[in-house]
């Protein structure tokens, strides 16, 4: 079943759930019984990777306010998996 969205001039928008490819372009709306016109809109994504949502979230809010970054952030020393590693030469 895929979900298909309407739009009533009266009421406003409204979803249908229809076998895919079986929607008309016009249906009743189920408050007034209007005709309603198809209205073509974006796939729900309800299940959005939470690492995505955060990055879309921030991209979002630095399209009106970004960030400054007013300084480096404090370099951190790594240590070494094993000791071994450590006697290894460095570029």
């Amino acid at each position: 079943m895929a979900t298909y969205e309407y739009r009533c001039a009266d009421c406003g928008r409204f979803e249908v759930h229809l076998p895919i490819g079986s929607a008309p372009t016009v249906c009743d709306c189920p408050e007034c019984h209007r005709a309603a016109r198809r209205v073509f809109s974006s796939p729900h994504l309800t299940r959005v990777p939470p690492t995505l949502s955060a990055a879309l979230s921030r991209e979002e809010q630095s399209q009106e306010a970004p960030e400054v970054v007013t300084s480096l952030p404090p370099r951190q020393r790594r240590r070494p998996a094993h000791p071994a590693v450590s006697r290894l030469p460095r570029p």
